[in-house]
C-alpha cells in the first residue's frame, strides 16, 4: 500500500478496516521525502497501540508535514498516545489539527500529549479530546500545559470529560489569560453545575473577545448558571457566536434573563440552541421579543422539546414575521404547536422576505389542515426551502402526495423531505 505521489487529502481511508500492516506503509510514505501529503483522516479504523507505534514512526521523521491528522475511534490507549505524543514533539511545528475523539486515553495519555502542548514549536490550532476518558487531573495538566503556551489553539473539545472543581479552575484560569486566543471550546456532559458556570463565565469576562463558539449541552446549570452566563453575553465585548445550552435545565427565569442579555448585545449570536429546556410558552414570548429586534442576527434557532404549544409558537412566528431576513434554520421539533401555531408559522414562510433554509417539525401532531397550510405557504415562496422534517406527524395522502411534488419540480429548492408518518 503506497501513497507516494497523493496530494494534500487523503480522505478516503476512514472506516476501511486498516490493520498494523497498513500503519507500517502509511508510515513509509510519511517519512518519504517525496510525500506531498497534508491531511490523513484514518478514523474508525481498529488501529490500536500497535498500529498507532507504527504510524508514529513516520510522524516522527522530518520529511513528514503533516498538517491534520484524524484518529477519531481507533482504539487508541496511554501506549499508543505515548508514542504519538513522542513522535509529535520531535516534528512539533508541521501539525495543526489533531482529532482524537473516542479514544480510551485516560488521565495518563492526556498527560503525554500535555508535554506536547507546551513545546515552544508545537503550534497546533485544533485539538479534540471528546470522550477520551480523562477527569479532574487530565484536565488540570492540559490547563497548565496550554497556559505555558496559549497563542496557538483555536479550538478544543473536552466534551463527554470529567474535569472537576480543580479542572474547571484551571481551565478559566486558561481563559482569562491575555495571550489565549481560544475560538471554540466544547465541554458537553462535562458535570458543569453552577460552580464551574461561575468560573468559566467569570474568566471569559475578564478575556471575552475571542470566543466565538461555547457548547455546555448537557450540563446542569440551571436558571442561576444562565443567569451567571448572562452577565457575559450582555458584555459589549463579548463576541459569541454559536452558543449551545441544549438540556441544561434551564426553565422561564434562565430564559428570561438570556433574552434579555441578548437583546442588549444582539448583533453578534447567530446560533442558539436551547433544545430540551423546560421553557414553555412564556420563555419563548420572551425570545420572541428578541427575535423581532432589527438588530437580531440569529441564522440557527433550536428550540426541540422545550413543552411550547400553540400560543408560543404564534408568538414566535409573529416576531420572525417581523424579522425575516436572518433566519436560516429553525427546529421546533417535539412540541404541540396546534393549529393557529402552524397556521401563523405558515403565514411566515410564506412570506417572501422569509429565508428559511431547514424546517424541523418533527412530532409536532401536526394534522391534515395544518399540512395544507404549510404546503400552500411553500408554493407560494418556492425558493429558499431546502429540508423539511415532518415525520411523526398526521398529514394526508393527498397532502403527502404534494409535499413529494415539491421536492420533483424544478421551480422549488426543496432537496429533502421527511414525511416518515406513524399511524
Amino acid at each position: 500500500m503506497s501513497l507516494k505521489g497523493a496530494y494534500v487529502i487523503i480522505s478516503s481511508l476512514r472506516r476501511c478496516n486498516l490493520m498494523e500492516k497498513s500503519c507500517s506503509a502509511l508510515a513509509s510514505d510519511l517519512s518519504s521525502n517525496s510525500s506531498n501529503l497534508n491531511e490523513l483522516t484514518l478514523s474508525y479504523n481498529n488501529l490500536l497501540d500497535s498500529g498507532v507505534k507504527l504510524l508514529s514512526v513516520g510522524l516522527m521523521n522530518h520529511q513528514c508535514k503533516l498538517k491534520t491528522l484524524q484518529l477519531e475511534y481507533c482504539s487508541i490507549g496511554e501506549k499508543g498516545c505515548s508514542a504519538l505524543a513522542s513522535a509529535l514533539r520531535s516534528n512539533p511545528s508541521h501539525l495543526k489539527e489533531l482529532n482524537l475523539n473516542y479514544n480510551k486515553l485516560g488521565n495518563s495519555g492526556v498527560r503525554l500529549l500535555s508535554d506536547l502542548l507546551q513545546n515552544p514549536h508545537c503550534k497546533l490550532k485544533q485539538m479534540l479530546l471528546c470522550n477520551c476518558s480523562f477527569g479532574e487531573e487530565g484536565c488540570s495538566v492540559l490547563a497548565l500545559a496550554l497556559r505555558s503556551n496559549p497563542s496557538h489553539l483555536r479550538e478544543l473539545d473536552l466534551n463527554d470529560n470529567y474535569p472537576g472543581k480543580s479542572g474547571m479552575k484551571l481551565l478559566s484560569d486558561l481563559l482569562q489569560y491575555p495571550l489565549c486566543q481560544l475560538k471554540k471550546l466544547g465541554m458537553c456532559n462535562c458535570s458543569i453545575g453552577e460552580e464551574g458556570c461561575a468560573a468559566l463565565t467569570s474568566a471569559l469576562k475578564s478575556n471575552p473577545s475571542h470566543l466565538r463558539e461555547l457548547d455546555l449541552s448537557y450540563n446542569k446549570l440551571g436558571d442561576s448558571g444562565v443567569k451567571l452566563l448572562s452577565d457575559l453575553l450582555q458584555d459589549p465585548q463579548c463576541k459569541l457566536e454559536t452558543l449551545q445550552l441544549y438540556n441544561c435545565s434551564i426553565g422561564e427565569e434562565g430564559c428570561s434573563s438570556l433574552a434579555s442579555a441578548l437583546r442588549s448585545n444582539p448583533s453578534h449570536v447567530k446560533e442558539l440552541d436551547l433544545g430540551c429546556n423546560k421553557l414553555r410558552d412564556s420563555g419563548v414570548k420572551l425570545l420572541a421579543d428578541l427575535v423581532e429586534d432589527s438588530q437580531c442576527k440569529l441564522k440557527k434557532l433550536l428550540l426541540e422539546n422545550i413543552n411550547i404549544e400553540e400560543q408560543g409558537c404564534a408568538a414566535l412566528s409573529s416576531a420572525l414575521k417581523l424579522n425575516p431576513s436572518h433566519l436560516r434554520e429553525l427546529d421546533l421539533g417535539n412540541n404541540y404547536l396546534g393549529v393557529l401555531g402552524v397556521k401563523v408559522l405558515s403565514h411566515l414562510l410564506g412570506d417572501p422576505k422569509c429565508k428559511l433554509e431547514i424546517l424541523q417539525l418533527y412530532n409536532c401532531r401536526i394534522e391534515e389542515k395544518g399540512c395544507a397550510h404549510l404546503t400552500s405557504a411553500l408554493r407560494s415562496n418556492p425558493s429558499h426551502l431546502r429540508e423539511l422534517n415532518l415525520s411523526c406527524n398526521k398529514p394526508s395522502v393527498s397532502e403527502m402526495k404534494l409535499l413529494s411534488n415539491l421536492v420533483q419540480d424544478p421551480r422549488y429548492k426543496l432537496e429533502k423531505l421527511d414525511l416518515f408518518v406513524l399511524y
